[in-house]
């Protein structure tokens, strides 16, 4: 384990994090619903005027940047349609928005539109060089992930993205043909359209998306034989 965040005490280590802080699709992401109680993340969705838009959610974007290796969050989603919600890795801009300009690649480890608490969507992005494209984009059926903690997980390798949900292998993408960069860790909930989502349930509102840990395993460097240079 090269690296890891198991959200113990009660505020949220911002010598790891920063803070998404963007306007998207239909709200604004603020900081103040960003929290940490009882070893959990908390991203609070919220139903309040802020940035022009009608709703708040939250996420957190790590500091550190990997281009390598196998990466997991332990995440509960919210229910009641109109939230998308998010593990995911791509280089950040430091401006607290999704730009990519920055970016070659992004790796969609586990998104859920609450509308659908049955499924969930995995993509190997390309953002540069322009133009844009996914590859193996693939929606996968899961158990209601409203109800309880699951496990997104991730290897990406020069040659491959394998995805795994609960620890088991559910999708391979193969990656040699575009280039590969530095990424960083996003945890995230934004109120969305996306998934054929009409309308935010305002009636199951306030939310939240719940995150356990997140953890990054690299391999180890092999040692140099006796002699080399």
């Amino acid at each position: 384990m090269a690296w890891a965040e198991e959200f113990d005490g009660d505020v949220l280590d911002k010598s790891k994090w920063v803070y998404r802080t963007d306007s998207k699709h239909l709200s604004t992401q603020k900081p103040e619903n960003v929290s940490v109680q009882g070893g959990v993340l908390h991203l609070q969705l919220k139903k309040e005027k802020a940035g022009g838009k009608d709703y708040t959610g939250a996420g957190i974007i790590s500091r550190e940047e990997f281009k390598y290796g196998y990466f997991e969050a332990r995440m509960k989603m919210p229910s009641g349609a109109g939230w998308h919600t998010s593990f995911w890795l791509q280089k950040h801009d430091g401006s607290g928005t999704t730009d990519s300009h920055e970016a070659l690649q992004g790796l969609d480890v586990g998104q859920n539109n609450s509308i659908d608490p049955l499924t969930y969507t995995v993509t190997l992005n390309k953002y540069n060089p322009e133009p844009p494209a996914n590859y193996g984009y693939q929606r996968l059926a899961a158990p209601d992930l409203s109800a309880d903690f699951h496990l997104f997980g991730c290897e990406f390798t020069p040659e491959a993205a394998r995805f795994y949900l609960d620890g088991k292998l559910v999708h391979t993408v193969s990656a040699s043909a575009i280039q590969h960069g530095e990424q960083n860790l996003w945890v995230t909930s934004i109120a969305s359209h996306m998934g054929g989502t009409r309308r935010v349930d305002d009636g199951a509102l306030p939310q939240e998306a719940l995150c356990d840990y997140v953890r990054v395993f690299t391999r180890p460097t092999p040692a140099a034989s006796p002699g080399s240079p």
